[in-house]
């Protein structure tokens, strides 16, 4: 990933906080045809300071399990895209001065490397589903248990998955969030997204720019 150094987040604690605010990741393999890509939901599993490991599980007539499975050696790639959004020139004080900007793009992202290892095993799956189930389901007042539903009837629907374990061996976040733009650009774009009522960008902004909230 093209990394500005201005752009780059190291914090191990504020990359995890994003793929478990936005776990439905972009995973990327070889195939024999070339890159595979599939939106896939992960689990973390991780300890303080330790980069972790992802968790998840694919269709098995998702052809993408059998392409890891064939090149156990070669590591694939998860992608996490956080808040984003377009910025438009008009939004900087640059402009009334100079008219010299042009529009942009404001994101959050992060990427994570690591060897797949495939795992048909049916109490690795059942724990993986059902912790995944819990933990998008908590909190809701009539939540959902993978035991609601009839055993037999779970028992086939695993028949049709299989699991993905990652050990992430590298993982590398990129906050775009107007950093480069002089102070009054950064706040008339963290003014901007307020108004437009996107809250998470306009954050990013005030939170990576220095802006104080007004």
């Amino acid at each position: 990933m093209y990394q500005p150094p201005q752009f780059k987040e190291t914090r191990l604690e504020v990359l995890h906080g994003l793929i478990r605010a936005h776990p439905l990741g972009m995973l990327v393999c070889n195939g024999p045809e070339g890159p595979i890509a599939n939106p896939i939901p992960f689990l973390l599993d991780a300890v303080e300071g330790q980069p972790g490991v992802l968790r998840a599980h694919l269709s098995r007539a998702n052809p993408a399990w059998q392409a890891i499975g064939q090149q156990p050696e070669t590591p694939v790639l998860a992608v996490f895209q956080g808040p984003q959004a377009y910025v438009t020139p008009s939004w900087y004080e640059t402009k009334k001065q100079t008219g010299k900007v042009v529009p942009t793009w404001n994101y959050a992202i992060v990427q994570v490397r690591g060897r797949a290892e495939i795992i048909d095993d049916p109490v690795w799956l059942r724990d993986q589903i059902e912790t995944l189930t819990g933990q998008h389901e908590s909190g809701r007042s009539a939540a959902w248990q993978v035991s609601d539903a009839p055993e037999r009837f779970i028992e086939a629907q695993m028949k049709g998955i299989v699991g993905l374990r990652i050990e992430i061996a590298g993982i590398e976040g990129k906050w775009k969030v107007s950093q480069n733009r002089p102070v009054e650009d950064r706040a008339g774009v963290a003014k901007g997204y307020r108004d437009e009522r996107n809250d998470a960008m306009a954050g990013l902004v005030r939170d990576y720019g220095g802006i104080e909230e007004g």
